[in-house]
């Protein structure tokens, strides 16, 4: 009798730890979700307005941009829900073919690319344009996640460890600088580096591969005279406000027109080709000015939500897998936003990387959103492992 009281105690326990699991799943779930649904919002209305002027002039319709970056969402929408109900052990099984097919497309960019704006980094077929560096952020991230979880004990020498980056990181940051794209190139690095910090190596290894890193992205941007005009010139704006400054002035010049609240949505002046790449790199700049100071902190602070849903994701993830690729997906796309907004504002280099969710684009922003999908799938593992 006694066997069978300690029994029921033990089933009641289990089923109310289930109910736990389950209950803080949806927490997390939803937490994410709804500040990339926000983020995406303002995103398409930011999108409608800085495209209408440049839609206008290019295709006579004023909402081009606007109904492609929804084609686009509505695609980004099923690669997250496709991406949220694959399990995590399939994610580990998919991260080589995934990781080797992202190298072909960029091998691919380099022979067959289209060239636009001093680099060349998309593939077009027929009427469909990839940018297969946006997909690498997710598929090295990937990749470094399933070696790392498998060897990361095993790891005992320096030379190892290095090989592991080398291959994984290494070899794609080669290909993408080849375009040349070094904001690209840095963020994806900044994502491996999260992961490698996250994982069970040896602290001196991870310092000294970031060290080396950082060093060899210095020398080659310092080689390359447009790359370097692009990182130093936001140190003296003034010093040519014509020429490579002109981007950063007009977005700073956008901001501060905005005010507290903004001139109204819609009624940005900035978009009538003031700015450059308004709907794409700078479209924080015109929802700072439409918005205001309290929208622009309205953003940032959905982007701090995401950094700490995602870090609480990583936090409970399952397994040493699933932590570490929750982890570099995070900080990937946190990272990027801080990139973004640096360079609008004025305090970080103008590197031409999208907001993540927000700026046009459907490269990004598909990849984006699978992105999230696995972070889903992380959560989702966790609650089927209870």
């Amino acid at each position: 009798m006694a066997s069978r009281v300690i029994e029921l105690r033990a089933a009641r326990a289990a089923a109310v730890a289930v109910e736990r699991d389950a209950a803080r799943s949806v927490r997390l779930t939803v937490a994410l979700l709804v500040p990339i649904a926000l983020l995406a919002v303002v995103g398409l209305g930011g999108i409608l307005s800085a495209s209408s002027v440049v839609g206008i002039e290019e295709t006579g319709d004023g909402l081009s941009y606007f109904k492609r970056q929804l084609v686009w969402m509505g695609l980004g929408v099923i690669a997250m829900v496709g991406a949220a109900f694959t399990p995590l052990r399939w994610w580990r099984r998919l991260a080589a073919p995934a990781f080797v097919a992202t190298l072909a497309l960029l091998l691919a960019v380099l022979f067959v690319g289209v060239r636009a704006n001093g680099a060349t980094r998309w593939l077009v077929l027929g009427p469909v344009s990839f940018q297969p560096s946006e997909l690498a952020k997710l598929t090295t991230i990937l990749f470094l996640a399933t070696l790392l979880s498998r060897r990361e004990e095993s790891i005992e020498r320096f030379r190892d460890f290095l090989a592991i980056a080398a291959v994984s990181v290494g070899v794609v940051a080669g290909l993408i600088m080849l375009q040349p794209d070094l904001g690209t190139t840095l963020l994806m690095s900044a994502g491996a580096f999260a992961v490698m910090t996250a994982s069970a190596a040896h602290a001196s290894f991870v310092l000294s591969t970031g060290i080396l890193t950082g060093g060899i992205a210095l020398i080659a941007a310092r080689t390359s005279e447009y790359q370097w005009a692009r990182v130093t010139s936001f140190l003296n704006l003034s010093a040519d406000p014509l020429g490579d400054g002109y981007q950063a002035v007009q977005s700073l010049v956008a901001l501060g027109t905005g005010g507290l609240f903004g001139v109204g949505l819609g009624a940005s002046r900035a978009r009538w080709f003031f700015l450059p790449n308004a709907h794409t790199d700078f479209v924080f700049s015109i929802i700072g000015e439409e918005t205001g100071l309290a929208g622009s902190l309205t953003v940032v602070a959905l982007f701090v939500a995401i950094t700490v849903v995602g870090t609480l994701i990583a936090l409970t993830a399952a397994d040493r897998f699933g932590r570490l690729l929750a982890i570099g997906i995070t900080t990937w796309l946190v990272t990027q936003a801080i990139v973004n907004i640096g360079g609008v504002i004025g305090v970080l280099p103008i590197t031409g990387v999208p907001l993540p969710f927000v700026s046009f684009g459907g490269s990004a922003l598909i990849t984006e959103l699978g992105a999230v999908g696995i972070l889903l799938s992380v959560i989702r593992d966790r609650s089927a492992l209870r």
